[in-house]
């Protein structure tokens, strides 16, 4: 009997086919001892374009295209002004067919996933294929790993919904699409790019940006005070915003009269008996794709992309397990080799191990990211960070709660009441792991608590001296840009800011796009010219915002509802939808998006031209990036983006016609600081900033 196994990257293949026995190299397989391995180089098979349907020419009156059915071709390249078969794809392929016809079966080993099975399938289906075939599911490409899952191979329809999961994805993403792409593009006249996915994620960007950009910080001011109790400086903080500095300063001289304070409440937690209880903080979980990616990129400044790349590659080294995973727990059989693993990687940890990250339930297709106990060598200092914090995470995992005495007392002095927060930490279990190495959580997010050794004594109704008190200024501050971590964190709650960690995991089921597909949205975002890296922050470019501006309001742009359909896709891999359904949604959604899309050509905007500063002519046009007079000998110009910040068609005009703008809030200087300026128009039409404190001009752009 002849066996074929297809894996999906020629490196795994190799992999396999030592195992198997098949040592002897022939052009895109090898063979020996009944086998023969072959690999698919990544999507081989693609759906068609429209063209394939008769749908060259960009007509309303064709949409929505709904192919039925979807035709499938070899993966298309760009040559000259038209698509063509991928040679090395056709010459692939060609190999693959010679494989599984001299078969008796077939072992699928591409990646144990949602892409790859349908790489699999739809190679299995343009060939026409209906040999018999098994399918190799793991988690590490270890050689131990290999042979386990040869030895339990299952029959392939037992994956037939993860396919069909699949394939609604990718038809889904055809649909959406190329349907809103043409709409708007017909509607807007221009070319334009839409899709499920990465229009939601567009328009958060967006949204974040405007946000951020329009905000008025409003100053406010807080009274703080200072005691002592046991030797210790207690500093505690009012729960009043004060709107001016005279209200906080009339507080503050009455506060100092008092020269006294009472403690009007003790918060510590306490058992039936009264005696002081410990609260013991689990460790953080382990890693999935998206949380590796956001510590990354917190951490270190890698993309999602980037730490995507790394930890493939540390799987196809065999070092840590599968990277695509959205679960971060391992099940119990996999804890009982974590001593295993432990002693491999030369850690030791005390007994009993912690089992805040083990629960079967909550393991879907793949467990969490670990390391398989293969000693790692040859790593480059890329690859050497994530393997170091797979470890570093999979040790804090393991090992015991951290231990803590936490108090919140509450002072008054008759008027005002103020709050001190205080920890002593007792254990440091997991934090031992990396004590110092990191100040903040999970979250990003600075601890409020005071670290003590020990803890004052106080009680309800005790008096104490005030030692001193003092107004400090605050100002009310926007929501951050996005970086990549945080745009990850949305991607994953499907655009809601949820705090709550018990809400987030719901959340995360509903998610758009997928622990694997995340990273490929945002670079795909980038590589159309629609959102760029500025340093950490994620923001739009002027293209991007444009388009926001068209579809803010429509259907393909709400997050929630691409949240559901991804809710959908994980139905029907859990058998509780039929694929069926899901289209009738889809095709549903998609006639929806295009009746709104194409009524926007009546809404046509037609940008003014202004009378030029410089040669007098009505002749200033507005484009994406410049504004710039058009009559012939004439060279006025003006860049619209100055100092990191878009200038609006507002802040144009108000530059042509009356030689400056409004305060342009949060500018960029070259050395990073934030500013706010106007921008004016000089003698000479160059542009200077003036500030507000003084009529001091900078030369800008």
């Amino acid at each position: 009997m002849t066996t074929c196994i297809i894996a999906e990257k020629p490196s795994v293949a190799r992999d396999i086919a030592r195992i198997v026995g098949a040592m002897s190299k022939q052009d895109g397989y090898m063979e020996g001892c009944g086998y023969l391995v072959t690999w698919a180089i990544g999507h081989l098979i693609a759906l068609a374009m429209p063209e394939a349907y008769g749908f060259s020419a960009y007509k309303a009156e064709d949409l929505p295209i709904r192919p039925n059915p979807f035709q499938l071709v070899v993966r298309q390249v760009r040559k000259d002004k038209e698509y063509v078969s991928d040679p090395a794809a056709l010459k692939q392929l060609k190999v693959i067919r010679s494989c599984f016809d001299k078969a008796d079966r077939i072992i699928v080993a591409t990646d144990a996933g949602r892409e790859g099975e349908l790489i699999f399938r739809y190679i299995y289906q343009h060939l026409n294929c209906h040999k018999p075939f098994d399918r190799l599911w793991i988690s590490s490409l270890t050689d131990k790993a290999i042979r386990e899952g040869l030895s339990n191979l299952k029959p392939g329809s037992c994956y037939d919904n993860l396919y069909h999961s699949a394939k609604a994805r990718s038809e889904a993403d055809w649909l959406v699409g190329i349907n809103a792409s043409r709409a708007l593009s017909i509607a807007r006249k221009g070319g334009y790019s839409l899709g499920r996915v990465q229009t939601p994620t567009l328009a958060m960007v967006c949204w974040r940006y405007i946000e951020n950009r329009d905000f008025s910080s409003v100053p406010y001011w807080k009274l703080s005070v200072f005691t002592e109790k046991e030797g210790m400086s207690l500093k505690a903080i009012g729960s009043k915003d004060y709107e001016s500095e005279a209200s906080a300063q009339t507080a503050l001289a009455t506060l100092r009269s008092q020269s006294r304070l009472t403690v009007e409440s003790v918060t510590r937690r306490v058992d039936e008996h009264g005696r002081i209880k410990v609260t013991q903080t689990a460790p953080p979980l382990l890693y999935d794709l998206t949380a590796l990616q956001k510590d990354a990129n917190r951490r270190h400044g890698f993309s999602a992309d980037k730490t995507l790349s790394i930890a493939q590659s540390l799987y196809e080294k065999k070092i840590t397990t599968y990277p695509r995973t959205g679960s971060r727990y391992i099940s119990e059989d996999v804890f009982e080799e974590v001593p295993v693993l432990l002693r491999k990687i030369d850690k030791v940890l005390s007994n009993p191990l912690n089992r805040h990250s083990v629960d079967n339930a909550k393991v879907t297709d793949h467990h969490a990211i670990i390391p398989t106990g293969e000693t790692p060598s040859g790593l480059s200092v890329d690859e050497a960070t994530i393997y170091q914090m797979i470890v570093t995470r999979f040790l804090e995992a393991f090992s015991p709660d951290s231990e803590e005495e936490r108090m919140q007392v509450k002072f008054t002095d008759g008027i005002n009441t103020f709050t001190w927060k205080a920890c002593r930490q007792i254990s440091l279990g997991w934090k031992d792991v990396q004590q110092g190495a990191d100040t903040q959580n999970e979250n990003g997010k600075e601890n409020e608590e005071q670290t003590l050794s020990a803890l004052p004594s106080l009680t309800e109704g005790e008096v104490l001296s005030l030692l001193n008190a003092e107004i400090t200024e605050h100002k009310t501050k926007p929501k951050p840009l996005y970086t990549e971590a945080t745009l990850l964190s949305a991607m994953e709650n499907a655009g809601k800011d949820v705090e709550d960690a018990e809400s987030k995991k719901a959340m995360a089921e509903c998610g758009i796009g997928t622990p694997a597909t995340r990273a490929n949205i945002i670079e795909t975002l980038i590589l159309r010219d629609y959102i760029r890296r500025n340093k950490k922050a994620i923001i739009p470019t002027e293209k991007g915002l444009s388009v926001y501006e068209i579809v803010k309001d429509k259907k393909i742009a709400n997050a929630e509802m691409t949240g559901s359909w991804e809710l959908a896709l994980a139905a029907i891999e859990a058998r509780q939808m039929p694929a069926e359904k899901f289209a009738q949604g889809i095709n549903s959604y998609v006639e929806t998006i295009c009746e709104e899309l194409l009524s926007l050509s009546s809404e046509q905007k037609s940008y003014p031209v202004y009378r030029c500063p410089k040669c007098g002519q009505q002749s200033v046009g507005i484009y994406a990036k410049i504004a710039k007079c058009r009559h012939e000998g004439c060279d006025f110009h003006i860049f619209r983006e100055v100092c990191g910040t878009l200038l609006t068609e507002g802040n144009i005009r108000d530059l042509i016609t009356t030689g400056r703008t409004p305060v342009l809030k949060g500018l960029t200087s070259k050395a990073g600081k934030k500013f706010n300026a106007r921008l004016v128009l000089g003698e000479d039409y160059a542009t200077s900033f003036e500030f507000e404190n003084n009529k001091g001009k900078q030369k800008g752009r």
